[in-house]
């Protein structure tokens, strides 16, 4: 999705957590790195800015979640 927003077309607004998080969460015996936390509620609340809508508020943000990885992986989110 970020690849085809940088090159024009029309998709939601939304940000990324990388592979490499993901690759320090097990380097950190299955422990979230501590910079994660911030950063997403960072994100979260420029999306709140942008729809004027709220996560959990009476005009709901709605997200989707997305997985995906260097190679794919069907269902590697069950």
């Amino acid at each position: 999705l970020a690849e085809m927003s940088k090159i024009g077309l029309p998709v939601p607004p939304g940000f990324t957590i990388t592979t490499e998080v993901c690759e320090e969460f097990y380097k950190l015996g299955r422990k979230y790195p501590k910079e994660l936390k911030s950063e997403v509620e960072k994100n979260l609340a420029k999306l709140e800015k942008l729809t004027g809508k709220k996560l959990g508020g009476e005009n709901q943000l709605l997200v989707s979640v997305r997985s995906g990885a260097a190679i794919s992986m069907p269902g590697m989110m069950d």
